[in-house]
């Protein structure tokens, strides 16, 4: 399942009504997470940023299009920032998707619109089917917009990717995939709006500023302060910090002074962190060294979603140790449930303390897989550790190849210990398939086909760390033991197969 973002960008940021309907039509859809929205008076904008898998975000973006159509008019709409409609940008953006994926769906999404909802569409971006309009800025900007639209759209030019040339009260939508951005604002001491729009003209990587970076210039009403609104399309080659120093020394020309900035939506840490470490001169900081970050990996870690979502990340860990560990521990779960099953019934009466002995040794294989998920992924992080050592002296290479023996033991104890303990759970099996409830004698097969899963999972973690070993007569031991497992627990999966056939 790919996780994809949406942010599209609605034309009403007054109306809280209204915004709140098209967050509701949004999240009305299973499966989507709304995680910011955002709304400014003076552009008369709302932002919403949700996710979810692909389906449902091509659902949700529908529903939130057609009520902003239903809800936005767009001949009696004024504001400061530059729109064609509506709902007047809309991104996809690839979490742990594809961007080819997220293509399909711009273009998918951009059909509908037009078909449904008569809302001539625009794609841009990597979506965009003419080259001009990858840079969403030559589709709609200042000089043209929803007014120059409505009398334009008839030319070739300017003729909709889907859907018929007419213009009515949704205006048009623009519809794209794209990486991620930072919306990033600095507001500026003076009422001047043209000093922030010849700031912007400037800094802009169009007119040879920064590198991938758009910016307007705009005047607040209600601060009463000129600003420079930016979107950085790609923040490590032109990160936060040297956007607003950039923005600062171009007002020193005007002798003013810049008042505060702002993110609109949401930012990645490690934009956040690049900025942290400029102005404090910090040295390696990363993640792990928040602690708020550091507390939500060890709870995310607790739930199946969040350990899924890890799994599934370009990350190394966790990997294949650690999803053994969680194979094990459903599949005690699986034993644990039979014995319970068993116990109550009085069909059972003479098994009840062998069932209730059973329940005990599931919990203890489950806690203990659940300890070893995070074991196996300190023991990958070990040895990764002793990869970056050093090692350009005989000496460094010498003390790098001892840290490395010291932690293949590690690497190679965590996952012996899994299989063991996976194998633990089938002889349990053994016994649930003689005297368990034959009505749960299915969940028994499941429990130790799962279990045998763990065991050859680890297995493979084993024999590849102990292939690394210097000492030979370790490694052969090590061997030996893992295959004298994976045979033992073949054998008894095999009987256990046997027993349920008989049942059945």
């Amino acid at each position: 399942m790919s996780l994809i973002e949406c942010v599209p960008n609605f034309s009403e940021g007054r109306n809280r009504e209204i915004i709140d309907k098209i967050v509701g039509a949004i999240s009305s859809v299973d499966g989507i997470y709304i995680l910011d929205r955002e709304s400014d008076e003076n552009h008369n904008r709302s932002v919403v940023t949700f996710a979810g898998d692909s389906s449902a975000v091509l659902e949700a973006a529908f529903r939130g299009i057609k009520e902003a159509s239903s809800n936005i008019d767009m001949f009696r709409h004024k504001g400061e920032h530059p729109r064609f409609g509506a709902t007047d940008v809309v991104p996809f953006v690839p979490i742990d998707g594809t961007m080819d994926e997220c293509i399909d769906m711009a273009r998918k999404l951009g059909r509908r619109v037009a078909d449904e909802l008569g809302i001539p569409v625009y794609l841009y971006g990597r979506a965009s089917q003419v080259e001009w309009r990858s840079n969403l800025e030559n589709i709609r900007n200042q000089n043209f917009q929803f007014e120059q639209l409505r009398e334009k759209i008839g030319e070739e030019k300017w003729r909709p990717d889907f859907g018929r040339a007419e213009i009515g009260s949704a205006g048009a939508t623009i519809i794209g995939a794209r990486d991620f951005l930072i919306a990033y604002n600095v507001n500026l001491r003076t009422q001047d709006r043209e000093i922030a729009r010849k700031i912007a003209g400037r800094i802009r990587e169009k007119a040879g500023g920064l590198k991938n970076v758009k910016a307007l210039g705009f005047y607040l009403e209600d601060k009463k302060l000129a600003q420079v609104s930016m979107n950085l399309t790609d923040y490590r080659s032109s990160p936060i910090y040297r956007a607003y120093e950039t923005v600062k020394m171009e007002a020193s020309r005007y002798g003013i002074a810049t008042a505060e900035s702002e993110i609109v939506g949401l930012i990645p840490m490690k934009a956040v962190l690049d900025s942290l470490s400029f102005y404090l001169q910090l040295e390696g900081i990363d993640g792990d060294q928040i602690l708020e970050s550091r507390l939500s990996k060890m709870l995310r870690g607790r739930t199946i979603d969040g350990f899924i979502s890890d799994l599934a990340s370009s990350s190394p860990t966790p990997g294949g140790g650690s999803a053994s560990a969680l194979v094990g521990a459903i599949a005690a779960a699986l034993s644990s449930m039979v014995a319970a099953l068993t116990s109550d019934k009085k069909k059972y009466e003479a098994f009840k303390q062998e069932m209730i002995e059973l329940m005990e040794k599931s919990a203890v294989h489950i806690r203990r897989m659940k300890e070893l998920i995070a074991e196996d992924e300190k023991a990958f992080n070990r040895i990764s550790a002793t990869w970056k050592m050093p090692k350009g002296t005989e000496e460094e290479k010498k003390t790098r190849e001892a840290a490395l023996q010291e932690a293949l033991v590690q690497a190679v104890s965590v996952p012996m210990t899994i299989a063991e303990e996976a194998a633990s759970v089938i002889e349990m099996d053994a016994a649930l398939a003689e005297h368990g409830n034959i009505n749960a004698i299915s969940d028994v097969l499941c429990s130790a086909e799962f279990a045998l899963a763990a065991v050859r999972g680890a297995s493979s973690n084993v024999r590849i760390n102990a292939k690394m070993m210097t000492d030979k007569e370790s490694r052969n031991a090590i061997i030996e033991r893992i295959n004298g497992t994976v045979e033992r627990a073949e054998k008894m999966l095999e009987k256990i197969r046997n027993s349920v056939d008989a049942v059945l």
